[in-house]
């Protein structure tokens, strides 16, 4: 009597698949048969979708997969997670497992380690595990205030409303565009100007360069003049102004005593009217000083 039979046959292939579908199954879920982890215990009050398979991570690298999730029904404060951890990892104690979630939904499990590295929790030991408070949290946090800001914004948006259908608005606006085309028109003018200025700056260049020739010219003759014999020749006219305007205050001279002897100014004055007078009878009588006779003077 054969032992492998064809029903015997079917039914190790049967045992065979299903092996490898649970196997299969586990392997999506992101668990592995054939692989030994290490186990270890997190203790909730609330899981917040954390399941089976949900991965476990430290500092941003997978470390391993919460294998199962333990409800007591008795105490419904208390869901402790199992999670199956890489071998090589060790964690020291005062290490918590915080609940983190994106924006998607996928939720995991992220390890914070303790602060003493030596200190380490044995296998199978069980840790306390918390809300990770990530954009979430922070996004559900802000829910109160941005209710409380929700009367205040509809306010603001109703005065904008009413601010940007006034006629005034619209006048700016279109006052805006003028400045603006009238910036424009200047923004040309000037760049014209400056493409003008361009063009003329070698010839003022030139100009330039020519009083600054000019200047140094000057400047040359200056440093070349002697100095010293100019200011001989003011000095000793000074020293002859000075003389001349002694001798005039003295009374010495003719235009000394003319100018300080009053005397002196009177005969002078008398002299002139009298000189005067003679001229006018001269020119009224001139018969009287002239005579001429072809036969000779006659005594009158």
């Amino acid at each position: 009597m054969k032992f492998l039979t064809n029903e015997v046959k079917i039914a190790l292939a049967a045992i065979v698949g299903i092996v490898i579908l649970f196997a299969g199954m586990q392997f999506l879920k992101g668990l592995n048969v054939f692989s030994s982890a290490d186990k270890y215990y997190v203790r909730f009050s609330d899981i917040s979708g954390l399941s089976a398979s949900s991965p476990v991570y430290a500092n941003g690298y997978k470390v391993g997969v919460v294998e199962k999730v333990l409800y007591d029904y008795s105490q419904p404060n208390n869901i402790v997670a199992v999670m199956g951890l890489d071998k090589n990892l060790m964690l020291p104690r005062g290490t918590k497992a915080e609940i983190s979630s994106d924006l998607l939904g996928n939720v995991k499990l992220e390890l914070k380690f303790g602060p003493n590295p030596i200190d380490l929790i044995e296998k199978g030991d069980t840790i306390e595990g918390g809300m990770a408070t990530g954009l979430m949290g922070k996004a559900a946090d802000m829910i109160p205030q941005v209710e409380v800001m929700l009367p205040k914004l509809d306010s603001i948006l109703a005065a904008l409303n009413t601010l940007l259908h006034d006629s005034a608005i619209t006048r700016s606006v279109h006052n805006v565009d003028q400045i603006t085309a009238n910036l424009g028109s200047t923004t040309n003018e000037l760049n014209q100007l400056s493409s003008q200025l361009n063009h003329q700056m070698p010839q003022m260049l030139a100009k330039v360069d020519g009083v600054l020739t000019n200047t140094e010219g000057v400047t040359r003759q200056l440093n070349e003049m002697d100095f010293g014999a100019t200011m001989q020749k003011v000095d000793r006219a000074v020293g002859n102004l000075e003389q001349t305007t002694a001798k005039l205050n003295s009374n010495e001279g003719t235009l000394g005593l003319l100018m300080r002897d009053p005397g002196l100014y009177n005969n002078m004055n008398a002299t002139m009217r009298s000189a005067d007078s003679l001229l006018m009878d001269m020119r009224l009588h001139p018969k009287r000083y002239v005579h001429f006779s072809i036969f000779g003077r006659k005594d009158r």
